[in-house]
């Protein structure tokens, strides 16, 4: 499930979440629902926005192709591409 953070306005707080791609937040209310947190003294009704992140990496193992981490096919021995 992707993880999404939300700003909101009113409380300049910053929520990260994971949640189903199909899903929008737009509420205080339904943010702090969904994070399981309490909504303290900022109104339920209060608007959130999703903020553009770099979004989930994904590591070559977990595709059905694999492509090799180094151009060399494989790790650099000496580590030089933080790949080990």
């Amino acid at each position: 499930m992707p993880t999404y953070d939300y700003r909101c306005d009113h409380n300049n707080r910053v929520v990260e979440i994971h949640h189903p791609m199909n899903e929008t937040l737009s509420t205080w209310g339904e943010l702090c629902a969904c994070a399981g947190i309490d909504a303290g003294g900022t109104p339920m009704d209060a608007p959130v926005r999703r903020l553009a992140t770099g979004g989930n990496v994904v590591g070559s193992t977990t595709l059905s192709n694999p492509e090799p981490a180094c151009a060399s096919g494989g790790c650099c021995p000496s580590g030089v591409c933080g790949l080990n």
